[in-house]
């Protein structure tokens, strides 16, 4: 019994010690432009028309974006082997773009480091409208993927929703072992 209690009393000084130190930093934004008019074509459309061509962007601190389109869905992914990345392969089920503005939620440690991304996708939903999702992106070499996705037309107050799960979630999130967070998604 003595033994369980003061593993209890351990484990209580770990969280708060945690606490205490995610409650010390401090996040913030940076923002980028992704327009594909601006980004190098890496590749061209295909002629069945399902491959809608690839681009390599530059995003904070010159941070490579990927951007690919086929069968009329993005991907996104970052970093030096963005292809390669679990990101590269992720996208929403119905058809969909990605907007312009791009939030880098940054760390300040040592400097800003940017840690994950927050991207406003546009996908259409089967009643023929438009939804807008929030989509965090863990950004980590062999560990870029997408940790949330949140029905922006749906949620209220989405971008502090989005801020917070990027703060909080996305440098622990194991790609491909924990499960995606989805706010109001009906996919």
């Amino acid at each position: 019994m003595l033994r369980r209690i003061s593993l209890l009393i351990s484990m209580v000084g770990i969280v708060a010690a945690t606490l205490a130190a995610s409650a010390a930093e401090r996040f913030d934004s940076a923002y980028t432009k992704l327009k594909l008019d601006d980004c190098m074509m890496t590749s061209v459309p295909s002629q069945e028309g399902t491959d809608g061509g690839s681009w390599l962007c530059e995003g904070y601190r010159k941070i490579p974006v990927s951007v690919s389109e086929g069968d009329l869905r993005m991907f996104v992914s970052f970093g030096d082997n963005a292809a390669n990345e679990m990101a590269a392969s992720q996208t929403l089920s119905g058809f969909n773009s990605v907007n312009e503005t791009l939030e880098w939620r940054l760390v300040e440690s040592g400097g800003r480091q940017p840690f994950a991304t927050i991207l406003r996708w546009f996908v259409q939903t089967g009643e023929g409208g438009t939804d807008q999702v929030l989509i965090v992106t863990r950004l980590g070499l062999g560990a870029t993927c997408q940790v949330a996705r949140i029905n922006a037309t749906r949620t209220p107050d989405a971008n502090t929703m989005a801020r917070e799960i990027a703060d909080t979630r996305a440098r622990a999130f194991q790609c491909g072992v924990d499960d995606l967070i989805r706010v109001n998604m009906t996919e």
